[in-house]
């Protein structure tokens, strides 16, 4: 990140930075929007100082249970709310689609042909984000996202505490992930093993 402060407008309302960033979100979706009298240099700054802010109070923001009483706390919410013991939030990964890079932009394809970055996320009980790592080429499949993250040495570490994934991931000590029986079980018989 940039280490320069980004200044905002100081003409600017909070409801005009808000118009202003979400108006460039639209916009990056293709929707039009109407013009609320902001000049384009102003929404260009003010979106780049809104960021700037995001990911300046991001690590306050997003974290991850790692203490005992946190992780403790965490078990107890989920089992209250979902039945489900000693789980402690769930993982998953999304493709993000970006602009193909020029240098190694081959690597941020993924199997859907779509340039991408795979950003893994885990969301706790209340299904409030408590980690994102956005540092993975689209052609990295979630389970080595997974195996390579802070998160799962954490979770390794700790012991006794899991998250629940989804199918592109395997199941081990601290990762419950969908079983698919009838998949196994066809395999299982192709193997001639009972």
């Amino acid at each position: 990140m940039n280490e320069e402060t980004r200044e905002v407008p100081c003409d600017l309302s909070i409801e005009s930075r808000f118009f202003c960033v979400i108006s460039v979100i639209l916009a990056i979706k293709k929707v039009s929007v109407l013009n609320f009298g902001v000049s384009q240099a102003t929404v260009s700054r003010t979106v780049n100082a809104v960021i700037d802010s995001i990911i300046a109070h991001a690590n306050e923001w997003i974290k991850f249970p790692t203490t005992n009483s946190e992780i403790t706390e965490a078990k107890q919410l989920w089992q209250r709310k979902y039945k489900f013991p000693t789980a402690i939030g769930v993982v998953d990964c999304s493709h993000i689609r970006i602009l193909k890079p020029k240098l190694h932009g081959d690597e941020y394809i993924n199997r859907k042909g779509k340039t991408t970055l795979n950003v893994q996320a885990t969301c706790d009980a209340k299904e409030i984000f408590t980690s994102v790592d956005v540092s993975w080429h689209g052609s990295v499949h979630d389970s080595r996202i997974w195996k390579n993250s802070q998160v799962c040495l954490q979770l390794r570490n700790k012991g006794n505490s899991v998250l629940i994934g989804g199918s592109g991931y395997g199941i081990e000590s601290c990762l419950m992930a969908p079983f698919d029986c009838l998949s196994n079980a066809s395999s299982l018989i192709q193997n001639g093993t009972d």
